[in-house]
């Protein structure tokens, strides 16, 4: 089986998404940034052995030229001379084995198109977002169904609920009684 290589072009998807979108235009780079990540890393938890790397373009964050790991998510900030789109391309290139499948996030259509020419797959930022979307979704549902199915922390016994249910009824129906005598 062929291990899954996710390469996110970050600021696309920050320009696709809406939530970060507003941060970006805001200016608060790095919070959208950090929200991506939030994102990306919760994705990563719910789809399990993937492997996901985001670019950042340093034309954002000039003077730095770094590669980190955080939440299991490699993050790469580019040299400034060089694009997220030629970065990605060639790291495409790199990683796009017959051991590996790599897919590219970004609607870069020239860069799409690049890297589909080596081989890699691609979906764009929205689609994307649309696939976390029904990520959350499944695992709201998931946790509304494994919530119902999950016996409360009851300290009483059946049989005692039982009891306990007869003598509320029987002290509502006597609180009823005296209420129509007052």
């Amino acid at each position: 089986m062929r291990h899954q290589i996710i390469i996110v072009d970050g600021y696309n998807v920050i320009g696709s998404w809406a939530e970060l979108t507003k941060l970006k235009e805001a200016g608060h780079f790095d919070q959208a940034r950090d929200r991506l990540l939030d994102i990306l890393s919760e994705y990563h938890k719910f789809i399990g052995d993937v492997r996901i790397i985001v670019i950042f373009d340093a034309m954002y964050v000039p003077g730095i030229k770094e590669s980190f790991t955080k939440w299991d998510l490699e993050v790469t900030f580019t040299p400034e001379d060089e694009t997220a789109d030629s970065y990605i391309e060639h790291l495409t290139g790199e990683l796009n084995t017959p051991l590996n499948q790599v897919t590219v996030v970004t609607s870069d259509q020239a860069e799409q198109w690049t890297v589909f020419s080596r081989g890699a797959l691609r979906i764009s930022s929205p689609e994307f977002g649309r696939e976390i979307k029904r990520m959350r979704d499944q695992l709201a549902a998931d946790t509304k169904h494994f919530a119902a199915a999950t016996p409360r922390n009851v300290p009483w016994r059946p049989d005692q609920m039982l009891s306990l249910g007869q003598f509320l009824k029987k002290l509502i129906d006597k609180r009823g009684h005296d209420d129509a005598h007052d």
